[in-house]
Order: structure tokens, then C-alpha cells, then sequence
């Protein structure tokens, strides 16, 4: 290990990221690619360690293609001509035909993502890291996986996030090919089998790139403190094994931690530029009717203002979301409340479109349900339409909407697991807390109580239920944000320093 600068600095590596400070280097504000929460996770905490003067860096793939459509309409010329390096550039971009050119950041094909994460991992090994000299490496999820076993060898401590339990696995030739000098820190990968000489282990064992990150890496974190208490106690068939195992290994060592993520900062209804009307917690009775009658004109529901309206916010997965419990009593449940009006507005795509719009056409519900493809300003709409969030999730690693949902008064009913345990408790109006209504067995009856619950809570007094859905909004907004969250991750980095990480 070098010796330690006065004030340490870091290095986050990541694929993806958003709203990165304009001080970090030339157009650094303009370097956005996002596919999911690890980007708006990765730009807080880059955000929040800069701004309080801590020498952090950020290595990200350079989406060419991504970045000069962003550019185009701010300056015209080529991305080349205005990148040049500056001395205090904090964004480093890791250069290769593999990601130069994509249309998004992912691929979706797996073999091209692991073609882009090899290439991105070579160029920060060969040239970010030598150039940074980082004191602390942060990595995340499997495409940067090989890391911590480097930084390992390298002395440097290093965090790895799991945002997704997912993997890839391939041979250390495979990773060889793409110019990575792996023979210098493969004693440190996890191996399909066990690994006892080199040569024999090149062509004939496959490294699992994200139980390697989990292995060879300092600390480790999950997205959220119950997802992560869940897998070290097994209760996920779907985790697997050697990924439980160097879990629950770390976690028992006291070096495994859970951060919940938080929402982008523009998910908020007094500035989403959305929103037909906006509105705070003072406001929000009837500017939510305004949202909510608007909505209902666009999507062809009954026009009631005091229509209860439920808003499926997450993909049709009937692996992880629990599209199947809302199917199998979405007849029931309308009928029960059809002289309250009761709708549901799906804005999402995912295998389990089909059934939902089958069971519209059969019952002739189109007045009484929509079914939308994901679009986002659609569901920041949603969002400001509707009463109740609806995440009967079968796990939960996080989850962003049931916190996105507060925040906008939109009161979660879900399954208590994972992420949701950690930020909705079930309402109780008469002791004045709670955020939502929450079921714990994973089947329909229980999505069916927890629904009940929520139009019991409808149908209070207004003054009574307005009261509430206020209390709910102000305690969001200063509990859900990623001012919370970096701290979190600044106090795990000052851990593994042993030290102030800003002076």
C-alpha cells in the first residue's frame, strides 16, 4: 500500500451515472448514462463528496454515442474536439470500440455485455488506475467484478455494491484475450471449482465475476440492510449458492453492510415538470384531483375525482413483482369497489402485459383499468394521480417506487420484504404512523387485505386522511434522499480508511 495522502482519494467505478458537478472537468455534466438506480446512487455520492471538498474521481465507459447526443445541441462540433484531458479532470473515460457506439448502455445480448464489461475493466486496470492512484476503489455489481481482486493485490481497499444478483461467468483466457493481465491477481478470483495452479485453471475453470467482487473485496454492501439479512439467512432459492455463501461470509466478518438507494431529487411533485398541476404537502388534496381527472381524460377512465386509483409502477415480472397475485383477484377487487370507482393504471412493460389486458378485454373493464407501456413522463403522471402504489414483490432488493410513491402522497400497498421492510411500516392513523399498507405471505389473499386496508383509509373523514398523506410527504421527503445515502457511504469509507475522508 502507498503512502497516505492528507486527504484520501477515491475512485468510483461504475457503468453508469447521472448528474455529475460541472467543477469534476471539462463537460462533466454532460457524461450521463443511465439505465437504472446505480446511476442516480453512483451521481449522489459523486456529488456529495465533491461538494464537501473530498478528492473523488469517477471512471465510467465512454458512450460516445450517448455522450454526443447530449452534446449536439449545446455545441456543434465532434465530442474528440472538446474532450481533451484538463490536469484536474475527475472524469475519466475508459476508451473502446465496445461501448463507443452503443445506443444504450447496455446490450441486449449477454456476450456483448461482457465483451463491453472486459474492455471497461482493461482500460481502468491499464490506464485509470495508474493515472488516479486512488487510495479507496468503489465498484459495482458483476461488470466490475474482476476489480476488488486486483485492488487487492494492488494494497488498495476496496467496496463492491451489489445492486443486482446477477453473474456472469467465463475463463481466464476468455479475460486474457481482452488484454487483461489476469495471472496477476488470479489467486483472488472466485472459481467455479477449486483453483490450485494457473495453468491448469485458465481454460478449465470459470471465474463467477460478481461472487469474485464479493470475495476479493474489503467491504461489500447490498442496496438495502433486510435484502441483505435475507440472503445471508437463505430465505432466496434463486441466490446462488457460492454467491450466499461469500456473502454470509463477509457479513459474519462484520465487513457486508446494507445502504438503501434513494430517488432521483427530480421525483418531487412541487418541481416535477411533468406534473399537470404541482404540489407539496400543503396543497396536495386538490391539486392531486386536478393530476388525477387530467389522467383519467388521457387514458379513458371514469372522470371522479374521488375515484381511489391504484398505479402499477414497476416491469410485469411474475418472477420478482407479483403480477400474478394482482391478476388472480383484479376481477374481485374491482367488483367489490365498483361503486367507488375503483381503477388501476399500469405503466410498464414486461412479459405479463398479455394476461392483464385479456382480463380488461374479457370483463370489459377499459373504463376502470389501463394498461400502458413504460414512458416516463406517463409515470411521473401516475405518480401524481393516484392514492396507492401497488409492489406486491415476491423480493425486493431495494425498490425505488414504494419511496417515490411517499413522496408524491401515493401510499405504497406491498409485500413486507427486502427494501420495502426498510421504508414503509403499515399505517396506523390512530398512533399517527406509518407510511403504507403492508402484507407478508406471498399470495393473492394478502395483496387482497393489504388493497382492503387501503380503501378503508380511502374512505376516512377527509380532514383525517389529508392529515395523514402530509405527515407521510414531509417525512419522505427529508428521509428518502441521497444526501442520506452518501452519508452512509462516506461513513463505510472513512471505516475502511481508518480516517476523516475530508479533512
Amino acid at each position: 500500500m502507498k503512502s497516505r495522502k492528507k486527504n484520501p482519494r477515491v475512485l468510483i467505478i461504475t457503468p453508469e451515472v447521472t448528474y455529475l458537478p460541472e467543477g469534476m472537468g471539462n463537460m462533466a455534466n454532460y457524461f450521463t448514462a443511465k439505465a437504472g438506480g446505480l446511476a442516480d446512487v453512483s451521481a449522489a455520492l459523486i456529488s456529495a463528496l465533491f461538494e464537501q471538498g473530498a478528492d473523488v474521481h469517477v471512471a465510467l465507459p465512454d458512450y460516445r454515442r450517448l455522450f454526443n447526443v447530449q452534446l449536439a445541441p449545446v455545441v456543434g462540433r465532434e465530442l474528440d474536439a472538446i474532450q481533451s484531458k484538463m490536469p484536474n479532470d475527475r472524469v475519466h473515460l475508459a476508451e473502446d470500440r465496445a461501448f463507443f457506439y452503443l445506443p444504450q448502455v447496455y446490450s441486449g445480448y449477454g456476450l456483448e455485455n461482457i465483451k463491453i464489461s472486459l474492455s471497461f475493466q482493461r482500460e481502468v486496470i491499464n490506464n485509470i488506475i495508474p493515472r488516479v492512484q486512488p487510495d479507496l476503489i468503489h465498484c459495482n455489481d458483476w461488470m466490475t467484478g474482476l476489480l476488488p481482486a486486483m485492488a487487492r493485490r494492488m494494497g488498495i481497499p476496496s467496496l463492491f455494491t451489489i445492486h443486482n444478483i446477477h453473474t456472469m461467468k467465463l475463463f481466464l483466457s476468455e479475460i486474457e484475450d481482452r488484454g487483461i493481465d489476469a495471472a496477476y491477481f488470479w489467486d483472488y478470483l472466485y472459481y467455479q471449482n477449486i483453483a490450485v495452479e494457473y495453468e491448469e485453471t485458465r481454460e478449465s475453470n470459470p471465474v463467477d465475476m460478481l461472487t469474485s467482487g464479493i470475495f476479493a473485496a474489503h467491504f461489500v454492501n447490498t442496496v438495502s440492510p433486510t435484502f441483505l439479512n435475507e440472503i445471508v439467512d437463505g430465505k432466496h432459492g434463486f441466490v446462488e449458492p457460492q454467491i450466499h455463501r461469500e456473502l454470509a461470509n463477509k457479513y459474519y466478518a462484520g465487513c457486508a453492510f446494507g445502504i438503501l438507494n434513494a430517488p432521483d431529487p427530480s421525483f418531487n411533485p412541487k418541481t416535477d415538470h411533468a406534473l399537470i398541476e404541482n404540489y407539496d404537502a400543503k396543497n396536495h388534496t386538490i391539486q392531486k384531483r386536478k393530476n388525477k381527472l387530467a389522467l383519467q381524460k388521457v387514458l379513458g377512465l371514469t372522470q371522479d375525482k374521488n375515484a381511489p386509483m391504484f398505479f402499477w409502477p414497476s416491469r410485469l415480472d411474475p418472477v420478482q413483482k407479483g403480477c400474478q397475485l394482482l391478476s388472480e383477484i383484479m376481477y374481485t377487487v374491482i367488483s367489490r369497489y365498483w361503486e367507488e370507482n375503483l381503477q388501476i393504471v399500469f405503466v410498464a412493460n414486461g412479459e405479463f402485459k398479455k394476461p392483464f389486458a385479456d382480463i380488461v378485454a374479457f370483463h370489459r373493464f377499459e373504463d376502470r383499468i389501463s394498461i400502458c407501456n413504460f414512458n416516463e413522463k406517463l409515470a411521473r403522471q401516475a405518480y401524481g394521480a393516484s392514492d396507492f402504489v401497488l409492489m406486491p414483490s415476491r423480493f425486493e432488493p431495494c425498490g425505488l417506487p414504494q419511496m417515490i410513491g411517499t413522496v408524491y402522497g401515493a401510499l405504497p400497498v406491498a409485500r413486507d420484504t427486502g427494501g420495502i421492510h426498510d421504508t414503509i411500516t403499515h399505517l396506523n392513523v390512530d398512533k399517527n404512523e406509518g407510511n403504507g399498507f403492508l402484507f407478508e405471505t406471498f399470495d393473492s389473499p394478502g395483496l387482497m387485505w393489504a388493497m382492503d386496508q387501503a380503501m378503508r383509509f380511502h374512505l376516512l373523514q377527509p380532514k383525517i386522511k389529508n392529515r395523514q398523506i402530509s405527515r407521510i410527504m414531509t417525512e419522505s421527503l427529508d428521509t428518502f434522499n441521497h444526501d442520506v445515502t452518501a452519508r452512509r457511504y462516506i461513513d463505510l469509507y472513512e471505516k475502511m480508511l481508518e480516517r476523516p475522508l475530508i479533512n
